[in-house]
């Protein structure tokens, strides 16, 4: 069986990169997943991918050798039971504000006697090169579990979130914890009240041996919040950097409205 070389890296203290793919479209995915990212995360919360889509996706980046992760839309049994009996090696849960939230992710991405996981399926043990039995005894050692920091309520129960066995790495989306603020969305600021909140994730992170992770626009940022101890790191999105190339083409020859390309 594959092991999950993302995962390894964030046990050993190491940083993990990675992007977002955010276009239903297995052909990016394929072109992406040559690039040498660790990994690229299929976006099911913000995006018109079905699971089906999908499901080719997380096939297309493990076989390119690249880790295939998802956002699911919301942190349910359904959701994740599915999209990892589908084939992806890790999840990445939006809007974890509870103890009580923390615990129904684990619960179902997680086989006994960690969680509660059903048993099916064939993609999921495809997707990692073996057999089912080998990837029912093997997969809570191999699948990524990502909760998301991105809410001032997660800010302050985060000691009760992170307790919950079985979380690898918890993620801060800095547009929804601006937004919870009462702040304009963004990647970064100059408010104290969300680079508090940043110490905040760093330190209860690293209290618990979680890696704490974020999502920064580019690579400047990238490495600056490496160096402050961030280790799952995500750089943007596929769309977000076609878009990035083709407006800095479009400045140089002096064409178009100027008008600016998104990062996210």
């Amino acid at each position: 069986m594959k092991t999950n070389p993302v995962r390894a890296k964030l046990k050993r203290g190491e940083p993990s990169v990675g992007t977002w793919l955010n276009l239903p479209c297995p052909m990016s995915a394929q072109l992406m997943a040559r690039t040498g990212f660790d990994w690229l995360n299929v976006e099911l919360e913000h995006a018109p991918t079905s699971l089906e889509t999908a499901s080719e996706m997380f096939a297309i980046i493990a076989a390119c050798g690249c880790v295939p992760l998802v956002r699911v839309p919301v942190g349910s049994v359904e959701n994740i039971k599915r999209v990892l009996d589908c084939g992806a090696w890790g999840i990445v849960v939006p809007m974890v504000n509870s103890r009580a939230e923390a615990e129904t992710v684990v619960k179902a991405a997680r086989y006994r006697p960690i969680g509660e996981r059903s048993i099916g399926g064939q993609l999921h043990s495809s997707n990692f090169a073996t057999d089912s039995a080998t990837y029912y005894a093997k997969a809570n050692e191999e699948i990524l579990v990502v909760v998301m920091a991105e809410h001032v309520d997660a800010i302050t129960k985060l000691e009760q979130i992170l307790s919950v066995e079985g979380i690898d790495a918890v993620f801060v989306g800095p547009n929804d914890l601006h937004a919870s603020m009462g702040l304009a969305p963004a990647f970064e600021s100059d408010a104290p009240q969300f680079n508090d909140a940043l110490k905040k994730v760093l330190a209860h992170a690293k209290a618990r041996g979680i890696a704490a992770g974020i999502h920064v626009a580019n690579a400047e940022q990238a490495k600056r919040r490496i160096a402050e101890g961030w280790q799952f790191v995500a750089v943007s999105s596929e769309a977000g950097l076609m878009l990035g190339k083709a407006a800095e083409v479009v400045k140089t020859l002096g064409l178009g409205t100027g008008q600016a390309a998104v990062k996210y």
